[in-house]
């Protein structure tokens, strides 16, 4: 065999092109890495040069959240207000209001009110759910829907209980929230 012939040696200038590999040109940018295959990210990461292309900037844009919309929350009187109204023009029968500011922690008023069947029951839910839902109330939670004997609206300062005229006799809230109790409930 043959004697192969020495290498030339290398100038330092194709050293640095040779280790410099472009990876991927997109408009004018480009994305490189230093080092050689295995080096990647370790030895210097990415280098960029020129400006960013419009993919670029359009993949950077995506990324952001979009911005923060204030909404004031209503507070209990304009919640009241609006669920009171609502009742109002949906013909809700016997409504009554009771102020628990200074009686409970749970919520600043108790809205109870009736509707004269399963069906009207859930209709006026549904629509004073989506008067405060207009209004830019957010964690309104609610219970009863499917049924609609009584529907339990929790608008944070404001509940509302929905009844049909026999649950609402059968357990009477009016009663047992009712101020200057004197006596206390028995059990059955």
């Amino acid at each position: 065999m043959g004697k192969s012939k020495p290498a030339a040696p290398i100038e330092p200038a194709e050293t640095a092109a040779m280790q410099r590999k472009t990876v991927e040109t997109v408009n004018e940018l480009h994305i490189s890495y230093r080092g050689g295959p295995g080096h990647g990210a370790r030895d210097g990461g990415t280098e960029r040069e020129g400006p960013l292309s419009t993919v670029a900037i359009s993949r950077a844009g995506a990324r952001r959240g979009p911005d923060i919309v204030s909404k004031v929350r209503p507070d209990a009187d304009e919640t009241l207000r609006i669920v009171l109204a609502r009742l109002d023009d949906m013909k809700a029968e016997d409504t009554s209001t009771i102020d628990l500011r200074n009686d409970s922690a749970i919520a600043d008023y108790m809205v109870v009110t009736s509707g004269r069947s399963n069906r009207h029951v859930g209709s006026v839910a549904e629509r004073v759910l989506e008067d405060l839902d207009e209004a830019g109330l957010t964690g309104v939670r609610v219970e009863g829907m499917p049924y609609c004997d009584w529907v339990l609206i929790d608008a944070g300062d404001v509940i509302v209980h929905v009844f049909r005229p026999e649950v609402r006799a059968f357990y009477n809230l009016e009663k047992m929230w009712a101020r200057g109790r004197t006596g206390t409930r028995r059990a059955s």
